[in-house]
Order: structure tokens, then C-alpha cells, then sequence
């Protein structure tokens, strides 16, 4: 595709504004999901078609109040739009803006368009107009403003292909700014700044003075320039206090004229809906059935698709050994990659519905809710009401939770919400949870109509939440660091849940489990099936040995193979470092087999089952191996002769992964953000021990 045929869009906007659903509608599914370059910030891009030879490069930068930044994330949008050699630097610029805030909205579009960049508005939620008794004399508007508008409402599809037309015609946009800050704040120092900077616009110059950042892309002189301006700091922020002022006057004396409320009119049930939904009481009563709900959710309606896979992927390993020729590259496929893959896809239901439900609370805006809600809480334990974000998005992963806690502005708070972060459940451990709880939590209704299996993987997510929040307590009370920060989120309006970004976000969010966990899981599924299919000498005399023992004379030849199979896995190379740390998990309830899973999933936690699906794969020579739910309910403990995946040490198991720290990209992007490697060590081996305890004392309770 030539370059002169894409048109490289940023998408803009505040935080809530519908700026997400927006860039849905004009990319679909023609989306790509990275990181900027050199950063662990999330990157969203996608393309749109304009006309027959014409399409758009769609970034969708992060939410942002203004361009004067106070995070990294709002950083990126900075560097976007000043960096002329950035690749996502911008030929238009579409601002987003909510119907109902639109003159807080209004405070970055006069900014954005002081950079002279072709910019277009976008009123979003323009179908609520009626219902909260709004009116715009829209070309009036646009007349004062000196830009183009386009009335849109991306949940109902409304003014998409206008906008489309607008982005097309970017060319003929008018550059001139909504007002001149300069006479209004200090004529003669603007005045120096222009000629300093000479080829850059005048607002420009002015953001490169005020941010405490290099910006790479300036030359040496630009940079001792910079530097020199920057000298006199007091000055500057009085300056900035004045330009708010200043901006938000010409956005009164604008709306004024051109935007009306009649709240006569007004049928919005936001204040009554917030005041039940907010209450001191019934609030936390609603969000717990809630999450009862969602965990009823993922068991109930995850079984069936569940079994249909585990069973497909059985079934498939038997297939694969009865029409291949019997061999190594055989015992590869059957032993190591079908397991293996089945121990990630057979956890696609689970993984999609909780992220459905996510999505959905998300959506309707009822989770901005819960965060205020636990703010009273959260300040009680030595964290920020915003930690509660990073303590709600770890549900998916922990990565971009600690990475999310970037927002808090004291370093105590943030550091204390880096460090407890991975006690919450995340989508890892729901695998190994769900394995676990199917194996020794009997599936049956309590009280009529609730599922028991849901209610105890409801626990579990509870518990990791509690361990964070005393963590937090015991981190407040050792951390002697003084702080203040101040608690600001924005209560959006509620809305229906829209089924394609629900969508998108599903799909999105379960690709990127199965693909990151996936690539894990296979790579090791194949390391373990190597480990467990070859060994020393022993290894390769298991027939003869096992043959020759005097108490197998009489076996029938099923048994035999069985016994040979067992022997083999028992010597080869991974049987003897399961071996080797046996005695060091025994008191947890573990044997050997357990222990390999265990050591394998410090890459990842979701790899455990991965791992016993490799492992029992290969112990055993019946083509009939059964699902990994089989293998494992019908494992024996030798020393007791009883199950060996028995009440105890499933709940030992499950208290061991709701405290340990196994996840090498969380160590790696807590070290990035803390930089120094003293706090995930801190993290590795604290956790370690609590699981490990903690696993070891369950274990001897329950027993």
C-alpha cells in the first residue's frame, strides 16, 4: 500500500468518553495489539478503509485530561504529537468528546489544536441527547471552534461514515487555534519563545519547555535551549495556571452560546441508580453477588465445553499413536504437543466468560463504581482508592495491573500496590484452580441452586484479595516513607453494554492468554516429554529389570506394560530431579510427579497442568489414556494406597498457588517499574515461604 494512500489517524479523547467503541467501529476486527517502542505500555492500531484507495492507520492513544502529562501513559500521548519522526505521529488528529462533559472535554481539544494539526471533534453520545434534555447549535459551534464537528454515537453506529468523510477531506481542515494564549498570559515572553524556536508552532515550544523530560528527538542547541527556559520554574507554573484559566473562559463564552441543558426535560436515573449501587451497605452486598454470580457462571456454563475438549484432545493423543508408526516423532506428537496444547485450550471457556463479564461491568460503567466503593477501604490498609484498579485488572493479568498502578501519584501507595498486586487471582491460576477444584470439591447445589465448585473458586479469588490487602497492612506499617496523594475518578454515565467491543475485548484478551501462555506451555510440554522419555542406563533397562522381578511373574501383559512405563518415568532424567526434591515437598502432600509440575510452573502457573498432562501421557503405554482429568483422579498414592489428588493435598495445592509468586513476567516488569531487582526478590521468596507454610500447615489440618 503506498504511503500517500494511508492517512495516520490519532485517536484522542479523556478517559470515558467512548473513545475505545469508537475506534471498534472504524477498525473491527482490522486491529493489532503492541507495545511502544523501548516501553511495556500497551499500543492499539488498526486500519479503515475511507475509500477504494484510501485507508486510515487508526492509533488509539491512552486516555488523557490534558496534554500536560502526570503519567507515562499520558507521556506517550505527548510524544506522539510533538515527535514529527514518531511513526504514529499524526496527519489528523480526531478528539473524542462526551456529550454530558463536554466542557471539561473541551479543556484538550483547545490544546491539541494550538499544535496546528489538522483536528476534528467527534461528540460522542449524541443519542442521549433527548433522554438528558441537551441541545448544540452545531455550526455555530463549529464557527467558534474552527474545526470540524461530527455528531456520533459509536454504540448505535451514528455519524461513522461522516467521520470517514472528514478524516478523507483532513487536507482542507482549518489549522487556526480557539484562542491566542500568548497575549493573555505574557506577550513578551511568548514573543522570546517564538524566536528561539522559529521552526516549531509557537504552543509546541511551549509544552517542550514545560514538561521535566528530554525529548530525544530535539537537536543538541534545541535541547541547551530548552534547558535555559526551563530555569525559571516558578514562573512556568504560574504561566500554565494562567493558560487553564485562560482556556477554560473561551470554553464558557463558547458554550454559553452554543450548548443548552433544559434538566425539564432530563429522564436520567444516574443519580438514583449511583445512590443504591454506592450505599455503604447494600453496595457491598450487590458487588458480592455479583462476583457469586460470575463464579456460579464460569462453572456451570463452562463444563460441558470444557469436557468436549478435554475428552477431543484424549482422543486425538490415541488416534495419533494408533495411525502413526510407532516411534520417537510418534511419542513427541501424542506425549508432548497434543497434552500439551489440550492444557491450554481446554481452558478457553473459563478463561472467555470470566473475560465476558469483566468486559461487561467495564461496559456499563458499574466498575468505576466499585472502585469508589472500596476507596473507603483501601485507604484504611496504607493504599490509594486508585490501587484498586491495578488490584481489579490483576484479575486478568498482573503485568498490565502493576503497570496500571502508574496513576498513583504517592511512590509509598504505588510501590506498597506493585508488591501485593499478585496475590489477586489472575486468569493463570484459574486453570490450575479449576482443575484442582473439579478434582476434590464435589459438583452439587447448595441451598438449591448453588453450585459448590463455584462458591469455592469464589473463595480462592476472596483469599487472594485478603492476602493483598494484609500484605498491604504489614508493607504501610515497614515502609517509613510520608506521603499524600488525592483520590480523583470519574463516575461515567451508565450505558448498555455494547456486544462488539464485548466482543472484541473477549477475543482480544483470551488470544493473548493462549498465545503468551501457549507458546510456554508447549515449549515445556515438549522439554518434559524429552526429560521424561529418555534417562541413564536404568532407563533404558526397564524392560529387563521390570520383566526379571519376581513379583510381576504373573501379571497380565496390560499390567506388564503399565509397570514397565511406570518404571521408565520413575528413572528417566526428570523422574530423578523429581526425585531429588521430594523430601522437601513431602510434608506439603507432594510426590515427585507433583514436585516436576511444580518446578515447571515457575515459568508460568498455568504450565502445572500443562506439565501432568505431559507427564501422565507418558506414563503409561495404553493408547486409552483418557482425559488429564482421568489421569489425574485415578493417580495412586503408593504410600497410601488411597487417590492421590485426595481432599488434603488438593486443598494444600490450591493454598500454595493462591500465595506463590510463579510468573517470571511479573518479576521482570515489577524490576522494570521499581528499577531494582531488591523488590520481586522480596516478592519471590516472601510469597515463597507464605505458600509454602501455608501449604504445609492445610495440608496436615486437612489430613
Amino acid at each position: 500500500m503506498s504511503v500517500d494512500n494511508v492517512v495516520k489517524v490519532a485517536l484522542i479523547g479523556n478517559p470515558n468518553t467512548g473513545k475505545t467503541s469508537l475506534f471498534n467501529q472504524l477498525t473491527g476486527l482490522k486491529q493489532k495489539v503492541g507495545n511502544y517502542p523501548g516501553i511495556t505500555v500497551e499500543k492499539k492500531q488498526g486500519k479503515c478503509k475511507l475509500s477504494d484507495s484510501v485507508y486510515a492507520e487508526v492509533t488509539d492513544l491512552p486516555g488523557t485530561y490534558s496534554i500536560n502529562p502526570t503519567s507515562l501513559d499520558e507521556t506517550l500521548v505527548l510524544d506522539t504529537l510533538l515527535n514529527e519522526k514518531n511513526e504514529t505521529y499524526p496527519d489528523v488528529i480526531v478528539v473524542v468528546v462526551d456529550i454530558e462533559n463536554i466542557k471539561r472535554n473541551l479543556l484538550l481539544f483547545t490544546q491539541l489544536k494550538d499544535l496546528k494539526i489538522p483536528t476534528i471533534l467527534v461528540v460522542n453520545m449524541v443519542d442521549q441527547m433527548k433522554r438528558k434534555g441537551i441541545n448544540i447549535d452545531i455550526e455555530q459551534l463549529e464557527e467558534k471552534l474552527n474545526t470540524k464537528i461530527v455528531l456520533a454515537s459509536a454504540r448505535k453506529k451514528i455519524g461513522i461514515e461522516e467521520l470517514k468523510e472528514a478524516i478523507l477531506n483532513y487536507k482542507s481542515l482549518s489549522k487556526t487555534p480557539v484562542g491566542n494564549i500568548s497575549n493573555k498570559i505574557d506577550k513578551e515572553y511568548f514573543s522570546k519563545l517564538r524566536d528561539a524556536f522559529p521552526e516549531f508552532p509557537l504552543y509546541k515550544s511551549w509544552l517542550l519547555i514545560t514538561q521535566q523530560t528530554e525529548f530525544e528527538f530535539l537537536t543538541q542547541s534545541q535541547k541547551q535551549l530548552v534547558v535555559k527556559f526551563r530555569e525559571n520554574l516558578e514562573c512556568i507554573k504560574r504561566y500554565q495556571h494562567k493558560e487553564t484559566i485562560f482556556r477554560y473562559q473561551i470554553i464558557n463564552d463558547v458554550l454559553k452560546e452554543t450548548f443548552n441543558v433544559d434538566k425539564s426535560k432530563a429522564t436520567d436515573l444516574r443519580g438514583v441508580l449511583d445512590r443504591i449501587l454506592t450505599h455503604k451497605i447494600f453496595g457491598y452486598v450487590i458487588f458480592a453477588l455479583i462476583l457469586l454470580f460470575i463464579f456460579q457462571g464460569i462453572f456451570d456454563w463452562a463444563t460441558y465445553p470444557m469436557d468436549l475438549i478435554d475428552t477431543a484432545f484424549a482422543s486425538l493423543s490415541s488416534w495419533t499413536k494408533s495411525v502413526m508408526p510407532q516411534g520417537m516423532f510418534t511419542d513427541l506428537i501424542a506425549e508432548g504437543v497434543i497434552p500439551g496444547i489440550g492444557g491450554v485450550i481446554i481452558f478457553i471457556p473459563q478463561i472467555a466468560i470470566l473475560f465476558t463479564f469483566i468486559s461487561i461491568l467495564e461496559e456499563t460503567g458499574y466498575m468505576s463504581r466499585v472502585v469508589f466503593l472500596m476507596d473507603k477501604i483501601m485507604r484504611k490498609f496504607g493504599m490509594s482508592g486508585k490501587s484498586v484498579i491495578p488490584l481489579i485488572s490483576g484479575t486478568a493479568c498482573a503485568i498490565p495491573a502493576i503497570m496500571a498502578s502508574r496513576n498513583i501519584g504517592s511512590w509509598k501507595e504505588r510501590l506498597i500496590t506493585i508488591l501485593v498486586v499478585p496475590f489477586t487471582t489472575c486468569s493463570a491460576r484459574l486453570p490450575v484452580y479449576a482443575i484442582l477444584i473439579a478434582l476434590i470439591i464435589p459438583d452439587k447445589k447448595v441451598f438449591g441452586f448453588l453450585n459448590l465448585q463455584g462458591l469455592t473458586m469464589m473463595a480462592m479469588y476472596l483469599l487472594g484479595f485478603a492476602a493483598a490487602i494484609v500484605s498491604s497492612v504489614l508493607l504501610h506499617n515497614v515502609l517509613k516513607v510520608k506521603s499524600k496523594s488525592l483520590f480523583v475518578i470519574e463516575m461515567p454515565n451508565y450505558k448498555i453494554p455494547s456486544i462488539k467491543n464485548i466482543f472484541y475485548e473477549v477475543v482480544e484478551k483470551t488470544k493473548a492468554f493462549v498465545f503468551g501462555a501457549g507458546k510456554i506451555i508447549l515449549a515445556l510440554s515438549i522439554v518434559l516429554w524429552f526429560l521424561a522419555s529418555n534417562g541413564p542406563s536404568t532407563f533404558k533397562n526397564a524392560e529387563k529389570t521390570v520383566v526379571a522381578n519376581v513379583e510381576n511373574t504373573n501379571l497380565e501383559q496390560e499390567e506388564l506394560q503399565k509397570k514397565i512405563a511406570s518404571y521408565k518415568l520413575e528413572h528417566s532424567y526428570i523422574g530423578y530431579m523429581g526425585k531429588t526434591i521430594e523430601p522437601a515437598i513431602k510434608p506439603m502432600g507432594y510426590d515427585w510427579k507433583i514436585g516436576i509440575a511444580l518446578i515447571s510452573s515457575f515459568a508460568a502457573r498455568e504450565v502445572f497442568v500443562g506439565a501432568l498432562a505431559t507427564i501422565y501421557n507418558v506414563d503409561s503405554d495404553d493408547e486409552n489414556t483418557g482425559t488429564i482429568k482421568e489421569r489425574m483422579a485415578a493417580e495412586i498414592n503408593p504410600d497410601t494406597g488411597k487417590k492421590r489428588f485426595d481432599f488434603p493435598t488438593g486443598m494444600s495445592l490450591l493454598i500454595f498457588y493462591a500465595f506463590a509468586m510463579q510468573c517470571i513476567g511479573t518479576l521482570a516488569i515489577v524490576k522494570r517499574e521499581t528499577n531494582s531487582w531488591m523488590w520481586p526478590m522480596l516478592q519471590l521468596v516472601g510469597m515463597g515461604i507464605l505458600a509454602y507454610v501455608s501449604a504445609v500447615i492445610t495440608f496436615n489440618i486437612f489430613s
